[in-house]
């Protein structure tokens, strides 16, 4: 079956699973995007998704950003090993990128953890 949503289980929901991430961090950054990663005992991947509006004002730029943060975790997430991942913003320039901008810098960090 060919799923084209993300899963609850493919997800952090919980603050406390946040601030299991937060804790000891692997980190890596790109142009105003931060990926927290840490490993889990699950046996998959989740993700969660910290968006400001300290960087991003509007309510339909972060769902923009975050539905393909969203997305290109989707597609990723059967390369990617065992652990938990935090996306957060750290600058004001995400704004001004396109679409197709987005998702190749995306998919730079998604590539970062295939190992």
């Amino acid at each position: 079956m060919n799923r084209k949503f993300l899963p609850k289980q493919a997800r952090l929901l919980t603050v406390n699973e946040f601030f299991f991430v937060f804790k000891n961090p692997e980190r890596i950054k790109i142009t105003g995007i931060t990926l927290f990663s840490r490993s889990n005992q699950l046996g998959h991947p989740r993700i969660g998704l910290a968006i400001s509006k300290k960087y991003v004002k509007n309510a339909y730029e972060r769902n923009r950003i975050k539905r393909h943060m969203r997305e290109t975790f989707r597609i990723n997430q059967h390369n990617l090993s065992s652990k938990d991942f935090v996306l957060t913003i750290n600058s004001k320039e995400i704004i001004h990128f396109k679409n197709n901008t987005l998702i190749k810098e995306l998919e730079k960090l998604w590539c970062c953890h295939f190992y």
